[in-house]
This record gives C-alpha cells, sequence and structure tokens, in this order.
C-alpha cells in the first residue's frame, strides 16, 4: 500500500485572507490531511467558524488578526502561531484585493492598497516565517498569483491594471525567492486560479452576465472553477509530494489561459 504523500500529519500551516472563499477551503483542506492550522485576517470575528470547524476534525485551529500589509501586524501574529505551535512548516499567501480601473483612472491610493495586500503581504509574511524555516532546513511556501498574471480584459468594467501588475508581482518574487531558498529545502511556488466564486468575484464578476457568458466561451473547462478544485494544487505544493518542485506557477483554469 501506497503512502499518503499529500500527508500533512505533524505539520503547521499558517493561511492569510482565511476567513472565507479560496483561504478557509485551503485551511480545511489543509486540516483533512492531518495540519494544525493558523488561520489570519483582518477581521478577526470572520475566522471563528472556520476555526470552530476545523477543531470538530480533531485538528488544532488558531484565529489570529493580521493586516498582512502591516509590518508589526505581522510580525505580532507571526509571533501569536510560533508561541502556541512552536513552528510554522507551510505559508499560504492567499490574502488578496482586487481594484477595478486602468491606470488613467485609477487613485493612487487604490494602487497603493492593491499593492501593499497583494505584493507587500507576501514580503512581509515572508520576511518573519522564513528565517525559523531556514533554520529547520524544511519550508513549503505556497503563493496565490492569478490568471490575470498573463491575461487581462479589455472590457471597461473588467479592467483592473493594477490587479494585472500585483499578480505579475506575485510569480516574480515567487521565483526570486525559490531559487535562493531551495538551498535550506524551502520550496516556492504559486498557484494562478482562474475564475473561482469568492467574496471578491460574488458581487462583481459573476453578476456579469455578459462576461460569463464569454467566459464560459472561451474557457475550455466550459465553466468557473468549483469550490475545493483549487485545494488539490495547493496541497501537492504544500506536502513533500513537490520536494523537487520549485519556482513554478501553476494555472488551476480549466485551460483558460491556453487559448
Amino acid at each position: 500500500m501506497m503512502n499518503n504523500m499529500f500527508d500533512l500529519t505533524g505539520k503547521v500551516a499558517v493561511i492569510t485572507g482565511a476567513s472565507g472563499g479560496l483561504g478557509a477551503d485551503a485551511a480545511r483542506g489543509y486540516a483533512a490531511q492531518g495540519a494544525d492550522v493558523a488561520l489570519l485576517a483582518r477581521r478577526k470575528e470572520k475566522l471563528a467558524d472556520v476555526a470552530k470547524e476545523i477543531e470538530a476534525t480533531g485538528r488544532k485551529a488558531l484565529a489570529v488578526q493580521c493586516d498582512v500589509a502591516d509590518e508589526e501586524s505581522v510580525k505580532n501574529a507571526v509571533q501569536e502561531v510560533l508561541n502556541k505551535f512552536g513552528k510554522i512548516d507551510i505559508l499560504l499567501n492567499n490574502a488578496g484585493v482586487a481594484y477595478a480601473g486602468s491606470v488613467e483612472d485609477m487613485s493612487v491610493e487604490d494602487w497603493d492598497k492593491a499593492m501593499d495586500t497583494n505584493v507587500k503581504g507576501i514580503f512581509l509574511m515572508s520576511k518573519y516565517i522564513v528565517p525559523q524555516m531556514k533554520e529547520r532546513k524544511y519550508g513549503k511556501i505556497v503563493n496565490v498569483a492569478s490568471v490575470n498574471a498573463i491575461v487581462g480584459d479589455k472590457t471597461p468594467a473588467l479592467v483592473r491594471h493594477v490587479y494585472n501588475a500585483s499578480k505579475g508581482a506575485v510569480r516574480g518574487l515567487t521565483v526570486g525567492m525559490a531559487t535562493s531558498l531551495m538551498q535550506y529545502g524551502i520550496t516556492v511556488n504559486a498557484v494562478g486560479p482562474g475564475l473561482f466564486e469568492s467574496e471578491m468575484t460574488a458581487d462583481t464578476l459573476f453578476k456579469e452576465e455578459k462576461f460569463m457568458q464569454m467566459y464560459n466561451m472561451l474557457c475550455p473547462a466550459s465553466r468557473p472553477g468549483q469550490r475545493g478544485e483549487l485545494n488539490g494544487t495547493i496541497l501537492y505544493l504544500s506536502s513533500d509530494a513537490s520536494s523537487y518542485v520549485t519556482a513554478q506557477t501553476v494555472f488551476v483554469d480549466g485551460g483558460f489561459t491556453a487559448v
């Protein structure tokens, strides 16, 4: 009988943006494979239900208030996780925001907010977690990019230039971190989701009927991603099944970026 290469028993995973959507689903996926989880989000109260659900399965869950764009908040959150679990094996940088607009009409404030959360957030989380991974010669970092790192949209209502820029930066940061950290037993990869329903997309893209029709026509899968369909890739990149895989961005998009 083959061993479960996705087994995460004894591992501790930190998930940012874990209060709902893809982050909460990933936390459930980690717990199902035996990991204890630290759930980070700006609104701690929204983490309570996810934490209770995970604890009901017999795994440990810690809810931590954290604004990934604020260095002091990140520093305190990471220390709280280390005080509770003593180590961090896995970091899923999932927190992200999206603002609509083209470069000529977007406010500098919205640009900065998006870049701070989507890029600076990964930098800060990694800054305070990587040192203990290096000491232990082990770590799995998974950054959430997007198909929008390599594709855009000409439809005015769907133009999101800062989202394109920030997710492209996530890919670049992933490569840079991966190539220097592999020697310490730390792999760094990214997932690039296509269209999934989440808190970010439910009231925007999913309500644009023409966009949904176009997306379903162009996407080889003829539909958006469904709940849980990102978990397999995240678990693969977070487990020893991917011990020789680093610096990669795996697009989970039903084939959208191939057409």
